[in-house]
């Protein structure tokens, strides 16, 4: 699936789970045919059906031959109020998170383990002193970083009483959550092979005749991850078709995977010739788990993935990293001062033990 048959699915399904769970479509109605969808969205008939595929998968319509697709009658409540299990993951996610970004510093885990009870009492006793008013959330949508994961952590000393609400969707579904407007700032990378450039041509197809700003976080460092020793001897993609080889992947959406099926491309190498190229994770962090726990022996993302599990990474290429917005949301608190702290020397020095990355243009600003 291209680039822009993945953008319309994912904005056909969100549409439509939006209506259910917002209760505009009730249980049991009709949803429009594959062929009213395709002459509404300008797709292809397999578009359409990759949505309704995904909803029917998440217990949100029932298809059937003949009958059309419904909304589902017994849709979970759990579902419906976005609570249980999904809250636990997120948390859990956001813990992992945090964890990788500290073993790539060069923690251990005992001093982690630490330093976290420490923490912990701290906020209980905390939680006895009656709460100040809350300050400002900052929605961001986009590709999984650790330098995005640092800004979060660290927000509160840059712009005052601010959270950064991490939600890691992928390049492509962080720039679709900024234009829909669930997302204040969305992070990408991907690579426009056209131009061989990073992010500029996809914001303008996303914003036609909107005024943007992309802001560079940082440039990493992308490659294969690999057991130590690298065991198989893989030394490039052509490598991931041997027999044998079991290779995990990012999700379609996500710059990493944009990036990797552009390549297959211009090298003439088949997905389908790939062991476990439909094995996808949502984070780097999640590939380099696989392979650390010897689930697969390769997979693509940031070295300072790898590194954090004590993998090897085999270096492909250099990406860029931009966070994006729009221009006049970037002249207000707090994102203004955000943005205005990427452009000093304490960015570089306080992003600086983050292994993997080059901080040499961070804070530039390319206006499009």
């Amino acid at each position: 699936m291209s680039s822009e048959e993945y953008i319309l699915y994912k904005r056909i399904a969100d549409q439509i789970r939006i209506e259910i769970l917002e209760g505009h479509l009730q249980p049991g109605d009709r949803l429009p045919s594959i062929r009213e969808l395709t002459r509404q969205w300008n797709c292809t008939p397999g578009t359409v059906q990759k949505a309704y595929q995904e909803l029917s998968h998440q217990g949100l319509v029932i298809s059937r031959a003949g009958k059309g697709t419904h909304v589902a009658s017994n849709i979970d409540p759990a579902l419906m109020q976005s609570q249980g299990p999904l809250r636990r993951a997120t948390l859990v996610h956001r813990a992992e998170e945090f964890l990788l970004e500290v073993l790539t510093a060069g923690y251990e885990l005992p001093e982690i383990q630490q330093s976290l009870d420490l923490a912990m009492d701290r906020w209980r006793a905390l939680a006895q002193v009656p709460s100040t008013p809350s300050g400002q959330t900052l929605h961001f949508y986009g590709s999984h970083d650790m330098a995005v994961t640092w800004l979060a952590n660290h927000v509160h000393e840059i712009a005052g009483n601010t959270v950064i609400q991490l939600n890691f969707t992928g390049s492509l579904g962080g720039l679709m959550a900024l234009a829909d407007g669930r997302a204040d700032l969305a992070g990408c990378h991907l690579w426009d092979p056209e131009t061989d450039t990073y992010n500029i041509p996809y914001i303008r197809k996303f914003f036609p005749g909107k005024h943007m700003l992309a802001v560079r976080l940082a440039e990493r460092r992308i490659g294969l991850i690999l057991p130590p020793g690298n065991p198989k001897d893989i030394r490039s993609l052509a490598d991931l078709t041997r027999p044998g080889v079991r290779f995990v992947n990012r999700q379609a959406g996500s710059g990493t995977r944009v990036w990797l099926d552009a390549m297959l491309t211009q090298q003439n190498i088949h997905a389908d010739r790939i062991d476990g190229y439909e094995n996808e994770k949502p984070t780097h962090s999640e590939v380099a788990r696989a392979i650390a726990e010897g689930a697969a022996d390769v997979g693509l993302g940031l070295e300072s993935a790898a590194l954090a599990f004590k993998l090897e990474s085999h270096f492909l290429v250099v990406e860029s990293y931009d966070l994006v917005t729009f221009a006049e949301r970037a002249q207000r608190e707090p994102l203004h001062s955000l943005l205005g702290w990427l452009t000093g020397e304490k960015a570089r020095e306080g992003m600086g033990s983050l292994k993997g990355y080059s901080f040499e243009h961070t804070g530039e600003k390319i206006e499009v």
